[in-house]
């Protein structure tokens, strides 16, 4: 299992909201570049990033900052938030993304995920983000309508690679993360599924990696310290 930290942008500052609320934010640095680096240096090898602006705006207006983030360390980098077109997968990719996230572009146009996927293949992503058993779109301010696991099962068929599940009940409280639904996905599909959402102590690293998740995202348990990157990283190697 990898462990992936976590940094939101808004306004090229490392942010973290409460529960996907944007009137609940704080700040935790105006250099994320140094985040990075820290991340690196405890033995990370990927990193998540969120471009909050662009999940509401469907633009890149921390496409700068993501690119020093990709140059300042050797982790690899997948970013999702607004990624609604070709031109800006393709932006994201020669500045040198390892993984890119659709989110709402994959729930409303499914050409677009088809089309990125045959072009990109195992570089494309798509986040589920899900609310009550729903996949929630526009930054997580609107329902879907789509059943999570029929998403799931869709993306599947298509030949998406990696999920990125969030729990946004959870996401941000720091009251541990949703077992029992990354248990019933890891049976279900063959899809890699990183964990989002609530990861809050190392005792839920173990268990993610004893369901067999393919990764975990940490985000605020780093930033308030409960949880230590290099402690996560080392039970991934426990055998």
């Amino acid at each position: 299992m990898i462990i992936l930290p976590a940094i939101d942008l808004y306004d090229g500052k490392a942010v973290r909201l409460y529960k996907g609320d944007y009137n609940q934010m704080t700040v935790y640095s105006d250099n994320p570049p140094e985040f990075a680096r820290d991340f690196y240096n405890k033995g990370a090898t990927w990193m998540h990033l969120v471009d909050l602006e662009g999940a509401k705006e469907g633009t890149t207006p921390n496409l700068e900052t993501i690119k020093k983030i990709v140059s300042a360390t050797g982790l690899k980098v997948e970013v999702g938030g607004g990624i609604r077109n070709m031109e800006t997968v393709k932006k994201y990719i020669d500045i040198g993304v390892s993984r890119v996230i659709l989110g709402t572009a994959a729930v409303k146009d499914r050409a677009f995920l088809l089309e990125a996927v045959k072009n990109y293949g195992d570089k494309i992503a798509v986040g589920v983000d899900i609310r009550d058993g729903i996949v929630a779109i526009k930054g997580w301010t609107e329902l879907s309508g789509l059943d999570c696991f029929d998403f799931c099962q869709e993306l599947q068929d298509i030949g998406v690679k990696t999920v990125i599940c969030t729990d946004i009940s959870k996401d941000g409280a720091m009251q541990g993360t949703n077992l029992e639904l990354y248990r019933q996905l890891s049976e279900r599909f063959s899809i890699d599924f990183v964990a989002s959402g609530g990861v809050s102590s190392l005792d839920d690293v173990r268990a993610l990696k004893e369901i067999g998740v393919y990764g975990a995202i940490l985000g605020k348990a780093i930033y308030t310290g409960a949880v230590d990157v290099a402690d996560a990283v080392n039970i991934t190697k426990e055998a």
